[in-house]
């Protein structure tokens, strides 16, 4: 969601989007409600009347955009709306992988729902800039009626009666409103409106008509009288309204919130967080498919509405014209006074390469039109349906489509596309083919008439096909493809100038903490592992550190404020070591104290002849002996040399040697003083089984033990009851 954030640039600093502050600090280099400028030339009344109210410059761009001028690099630069929004972008791209722990490339945009054309194309341009891949421009309203109604389980039923729920939006720089129909896994948006840009156009519509003065009551009489006017609109009565949901910065104005209330006769409900409904709801847009709308755009052909107002989107439709040469469509909307939007054009579609048929007759070609799921329209594909006959010299038959039409016909055949619009060439396919079918239909009565007819009579088969036609766009305010790619490329500098410029900051400061730790840590726990002298001598190096930041220090290159680092850690890292050791030490050797001291244990209870040691080898025990008491003398004399040493001279020994000690200790004796004692077998005992031989025909045990003495009784017994079997 683009909110109103701030972007502050300066000489070191690229979109750095800050805390407001900054634009009281650095105001003409602080960029902040630049949203509205999207898609407007610089020329456009709603642009030069908000000159007045910025702190920062705006500039005309070479194409007569709105561009902004800003110090960059100590540089005066001019950013165009669309950079300035890449940056924004890319600022909270990189937020939003710091907290993803991956790559993120996806993204919806929400924008407000009174945005034209060309302010869409100008906000997908600031995304392919960021290199965000945009699935969808979503209106700020319907966003936050699908985060509203994509948790709620006690929706009607598809085939009820839809719950309506009226969305007030005041936020920083719009006033919106929209009345939603809720269905199970079913949205509406029937009506979306601005309503500060509407209440002040009909409010001055009103006045000029009734010729009546600026009076208070009569003011607010026909500021609601106008409101009244756009439900009806939509054939409702304040009775259907199931809630009144309000969100926006400035909901919170209790002024605004009563006001509203009364209109509708309701409590306002604030169950959607006002601040995050509305990027809640493009999070939640990947997995849904809502549907909304969009205001009326017409097709300039005989003034043809192609897609009224309020017409679901995203949508195709198919224009059919008969034309012997290319031709020009220009597209628009078709009431400019609805629009907060100084141009209604959305621009102009060239259909190039139309060609007469070889009889001189006019070519009928198919012009596809969209709205896409940003909300963008465009003329997709063209293509020119072209008779071919299968032999020449031969009479032409008849086509049931008459060829000497009026070439500003248009015929309009509609296509509800699906939300993705992937099933676009399928349906082409699937019409190819129905013409084919009609035209085989057509050869077979063809053929019935031949058996009919005398030879001479025989007419040639015709074909039908569809040859793609290359269309030339010439949109409004729409970046070219040459200046599109140029501000990739300034953007990808850019980031990696920031990139430079935050590893340059992040070595200051990692100098200037360092300062502000040692020196507190000087006069607290390191002041006994440090000598006077030294600690003087090091207090006074962190304070011309200090001073050096301040003045020549202030702006140096990365690598000045490393070296910087290093110097002074030379001198602190002895102390902080003397520190960590006396820490770990005590540690170390309680540890080495403890494995001694086991060991002891063991080797005394093995000369007293404990049954739990008396298999041990006694080698081997000489040599768990004598490896304790190497150890033991060896922390004896260590513990008494570091005794006699003081805090502030490095350590005899160091808590990693003792560590060692401990391990080598534990290497060479616990595999001995843990050796298991080996287990003895008792005899076994005859059963009366193993004496009596198998019972019910089973193997006895001596089979299985493999006694020979035992294994041959029961042969014999086999061969006496059954003489004629063979023993080998």
């Amino acid at each position: 969601h683009i909110g109103s954030q701030h972007a502050l640039f300066g000489s070191r600093c690229n979109g750095n989007f800050c805390s407001h502050n900054k634009v009281v600090t650095n105001c003409k280099n602080t960029v902040q409600g630049f949203k509205r400028f999207h898609g407007r030339a610089f020329s456009d009344p709603y642009v030069q009347a908000a000159k007045s109210s910025l702190v920062f410059d705006l500039a005309q761009m070479p194409t007569g955009t709105t561009g902004i001028k800003v110090m960059y690099m100590e540089e005066e630069k001019v950013f165009s709306i669309e950079q300035v929004t890449a940056m924004l972008l890319t600022k909270l791209k990189e937020t939003a992988e710091a907290a993803l722990k991956k790559p993120v490339a996806d993204c919806v945009i929400s924008v407000p729902s009174f945005f034209t054309d060309a302010e869409r194309r100008s906000v997908m341009d600031a995304a392919q800039i960021a290199g965000l891949n945009c699935l969808r421009l979503m209106n700020d309203t319907t966003a936050v009626a699908l985060a509203y109604g994509i948790y709620k389980q006690d929706l009607p039923a598809p085939e009820e009666k839809p719950r309506t729920v009226v969305f007030v939006d005041v936020g920083h720089a719009g006033y919106q409103v929209s009345v939603c129909a809720f269905n199970k896994g079913k949205l509406k948006v029937r009506l979306f409106l601005h309503i500060l840009s509407m209440v002040l156009v009909l409010n001055r519509h009103s006045m000029l008509i009734f010729k009546l003065i600026k009076i208070t009551k009569a003011l607010n009489k026909i500021t609601k009288n106008c409101a009244n006017i756009k439900i009806k609109t939509v054939r409702l009565k304040k009775e259907d309204i199931y809630a009144v949901e309000i969100m926006g910065g400035a909901s919170r104005t209790p002024a605004i919130k009563d006001r509203i209330s009364k209109f509708f006769g309701k409590e306002l409900s604030t169950t959607l967080n006002a601040d995050e409904a509305v990027a809640r709801g493009c999070a939640l847009q990947v997995s849904s498919r809502a549907e909304w709308h969009m205001s009326h755009a017409v097709l300039h052909c005989s003034d043809c509405e192609v897609f009224p107002k309020n017409h679901a989107a995203p949508f195709s439709k198919v224009l059919t014209f008969y034309r012997r040469e290319p031709f020009s469509l220009e597209a628009y909307y078709n009431n400019p006074k609805e629009l907060p939007y100084s141009d209604p054009t959305i621009g102009q579609f060239t259909i190039q390469k139309v060609v007469p048929q070889p009889s001189g007759e006019s070519s009928k070609v198919k012009v596809k039109v969209r709205v896409n799921v940003h909300g963008v329209f465009s003329v997709s594909s063209a293509s020119l349906v072209e008779v071919v006959k299968s032999a020449e010299g031969e009479e032409p038959m008849e086509m049931d489509t008459p060829v000497k039409e009026d070439e500003n016909k248009m015929q309009v055949d509609q296509e509800v596309q699906k939300a993705q619009g992937d099933d676009q060439k399928e349906h082409a396919d699937k019409k190819s083919d129905t013409e084919d079918m009609e035209t085989s239909t057509e050869d077979n009565k063809q053929e019935e008439k031949k058996n009919e007819q005398p030879p001479q009579a025989k007419k040639a088969k015709v074909k039908t096909k569809t040859v793609d036609l290359p269309i030339e766009n010439s949109l409004n305010w729409q970046l070219a493809g040459e200046a599109l790619n140029l501000f990739v490329e300034n953007e990808g500098k850019m980031i990696m100038q920031d990139k430079l410029e935050k590893e340059r900051n992040d070595a200051k400061n990692y100098v200037e903490e360092y300062v502000y730790e040692m020196r507190d840590k000087l006069h607290g726990v390191l002041e006994n592992f440090v000598s006077e002298a030294d600690r003087d001598s090091f207090s006074l190096k962190l304070e011309d550190t200090e001073n050096w930041l301040y003045e020549e220090g202030e702006d140096q290159q990365k690598q000045v404020y490393i070296d910087k680092l290093v110097e002074l850690k030379k001198l602190g890292e002895p102390i902080q070591n003397r520190y960590t050791e006396a820490e770990e030490r005590p540690k170390a050797l309680d540890e080495l104290g403890r494995q001694i001291q086991q060991y002891t244990k063991v080797v005394e209870a093995y000369k007293a002849k404990d049954e739990l040691y008396d298999h041990l080898d006694e080698l081997e025990m000489m040599k768990v002996d004598k490896q304790m008491n190497e150890a033991m003398t060896w922390m004896n004399n260590k513990m008494n040399l570091q005794s006699k040493q003081s805090l502030s001279q490095d350590p005899v020994v160091k808590a990693q040697e003792i560590q060692a000690k401990t391990k080598e200790l534990y290497s060479a004796c616990n595999h001995i003083v843990t050796k298991p004692k080996p287990k003895v077998e008792p005899p076994k005992e005859e059963t009366a089984a193993e004496q009596n031989g198998p019972v019910n025909g089973q193997e006895g045990s001596e089979a299985q033990t493999g006694n020979p003495e035992k294994g041959q009784a029961a042969p014999e017994t086999t061969e006496a009851k059954l003489p004629e079997m063979d023993i080998n």
